[in-house]
C-alpha cells in the first residue's frame, strides 16, 4: 500500500537519524517500485481504455522508453501485449528481468537512449507517464525523444505522455511525502524542491528514502537530480515544435479517468498527453 502527503518547504523535519548515503535512487528499484506499485492497476486499465478508444487496430506491441522498475512493463506483458522496454540504469533493467522471470513473462529489455532508441518492428502505441520524461533536461534531447517515439511508432499509433505542469503562480518551495509497505519492508520517500530556477526551466529534487527491512536494520538512501519545467503553454509549445509527426488526440490527467477530458489551460498541472503518430 501507499501514501501521499504534500507540504511547504517549511515543514518540520524529522528527527536526527543515521547519516544517509549518497546514493541515486534509482540504483534501488524494489524501494523505488515499492513507492507507485498501488497506482499500476489503474493506470493499465486507463492505458487499454485509450486503445480502445485511439486506435483503429487493436494494440499488439507497445514499448517504454525510460521504463525503471518495469511494472508497467510486466503488468501490460501479462495482459498478452509483446513489449520493447528501454532504461539507462542496469540495475532497473536487471530488477525487471527477475520481475519477469519470476512471473514466466517476456518483454525485450534494451539498456540505451530514450532520445534516439527507435523500435523495429514498429510498435502500435507507447507509454511514459509520471515525469520521466522531464529528466530530458533541455529542448533538443526533448524534441529527439519524441521524435525517435515517433519514429517507432506506425501510422495511427500512439504514444500517452504523462508529465507535471507548473502554473505560472507556483510555489517552488515544495515537499511530497510517500509510505509504503511490501513483505515486511516499511518505506518512507521523502522528495523535496532544493533549487528552482524558472528562467532556466530547471528544478533539482532531492529524495531521501528511509527503508526499514523485516529484520529492524534501517538503510537510507538520498540523491539529487534535475528536472525540465513546463508550464501549459511551454508543454503546447514542445508538442506544436513536432506537429509534423504528432498530432494531439486527447488530453487527461493523473486521475487516469477517460471520461475526464482536459485542455491545456493554467489548470492542466498533472497533464497526460496521447499523441497521435500522423
Amino acid at each position: 500500500m501507499t501514501s501521499r502527503s504534500q507540504t511547504n518547504a517549511s515543514s518540520p523535519k524529522a528527527a536526527s537519524s543515521p547519516k544517509n548515503t549518497s546514493s541515486s535512487w534509482y540504483d534501488h528499484p524494489q524501494y523505488f517500485d515499492m513507492v507507485f506499485r498501488d497506482e499500476t492497476a489503474d493506470e493499465v486499465e486507463f492505458f487499454q481504455q485509450i486503445f480502445d478508444r485511439y486506435l483503429s487496430r487493436p494494440a499488439k506491441r507497445l514499448y517504454e522508453p525510460g521504463c525503471g522498475s518495469g511494472r508497467l512493463v510486466a503488468a501490460m506483458a501479462a495482459k498478452g501485449f509483446h513489449l520493447t522496454a528501454v532504461d539507462n540504469n542496469p540495475a532497473m533493467l536487471a530488477y525487471l528481468r527477475r520481475r519477469l522471470s519470476r512471473r514466466s513473462l517476456d518483454a525485450e529489455l534494451i539498456l540505451g537512449d530514450m532520445t534516439t532508441h527507435v523500435c523495429r518492428p514498429l510498435v502500435d502505441a507507447a507509454f511514459c507517464t509520471f515525469n520521466t520524461f522531464r529528466h530530458l533536461v533541455d529542448a533538443e534531447s526533448a524534441q529527439r525523444h519524441l521524435r525517435s517515439v515517433a519514429k517507432s511508432l506506425r501510422r495511427g499509433g500512439i504514444y500517452i505522455l504523462g508529465f507535471h505542469c507548473i502554473p505560472l503562480d507556483a510555489d517552488p518551495d515544495c515537499t511530497e511525502r510517500w509510505k509504503a509497505s511490501h513483505a515486511g519492508t516499511q518505506v518512507s520517500v521523502t522528495l523535496r524542491v532544493i533549487d528552482f530556477q524558472r528562467r532556466r526551466r530547471l528544478e533539482t529534487l532531492r529524495v531521501s528514502i528511509k527503508a526499514t527491512k523485516p529484520s529492524g536494520a534501517v538503510q537510507r538512501i538520498r540523491s539529487e537530480f534535475p528536472l525540465r519545467l513546463y508550464t501549459p503553454s511551454q508543454a503546447q509549445s514542445l508538442l506544436a515544435s513536432v506537429n509534423d509527426v504528432f498530432e494531439i488526440a486527447g488530453i487527461f490527467d493523473f486521475d487516469c479517468d477517460v471520461d475526464q477530458e482536459r485542455v491545456i489551460d493554467e489548470d492542466l498541472t498533472d497533464a497526460v498527453f496521447v499523441l497521435r503518430k500522423k
